[in-house]
């Protein structure tokens, strides 16, 4: 389904049912941050391939997340602070001129399918996720616990595994624009090798 929305081009990837807190100060987003109070509260989230966040003239991906605002603030400065959280993945069709914030049309993607034989592979993940997140505590390093708790939602749990997962910018956009979670978990598990490796090695110097 095509839809028009108010976009946001991050260095951050923002993935499915991931929360993503915003320090709003450039004043094109305040403008945008001004009216999303006044309306859907739904915005697109593409990531930046090059350039940077503040200035435009970036280039940007096609893939995204729309985040939808869970709270907000405008502070008396006219910034904002917000806690948003990813919903559904698009793609953009075209791009509006950025007057006055840059706005897209965009094909809205339906949320994949999980096949039973999916859940398989999904639960194995599981256990590798969270021996990777003690691996990381062991080391000092912050990041979510290993305790987590899955989430009921089939769909929902298994964005929740590559949302807990360290997984750099690049990865997670490449990530976010397979279709499909058998492919998804596919390219996912050599990354997941990759950050398990390296975790073991280093507390392996460590000892």
């Amino acid at each position: 389904m095509h839809t028009s929305l108010p976009m946001f081009p991050l260095g951050t990837v923002l993935l499915p049912h991931m929360v993503l807190p915003l320090h709003i100060f450039e004043p094109r987003y305040r403008t945008m941050f001004r009216d999303l109070a006044e309306g859907e509260r739904t915005f697109g989230v593409v990531p930046i391939q090059r350039g940077c966040e503040v200035g435009g003239g970036e280039v940007r991906g096609e893939f995204g997340t729309i985040a939808r605002i869970v709270q907000s603030e405008e502070l008396p400065d006219g910034r904002w602070l917000a806690v948003t959280v990813g919903t559904r993945r698009f793609r953009v069709v075209r791009w509006f001129p950025d007057d006055p914030y840059p706005q897209a049309e965009v094909d809205e993607l339906p949320e994949d399918t999980v096949p039973s034989s999916t859940l398989v592979r999904r639960d194995a993940l599981v256990s590798r996720v969270r021996r990777l997140l003690a691996l990381r505590t062991e080391l000092g390093e912050d990041g979510a616990p290993s305790t987590f708790a899955l989430a009921e939602d089939i769909a929902m749990s298994c964005w929740q595994l590559l949302v807990l997962t360290p997984l750099n910018d690049l990865d997670a956009a490449r990530l976010l624009q397979i279709d499909g979670w058998e492919a998804r978990f596919r390219a996912f598990e050599p990354l997941l090798a990759e950050l398990e490796e390296t975790a073991g090695l280093e507390l392996d110097g460590r000892r």
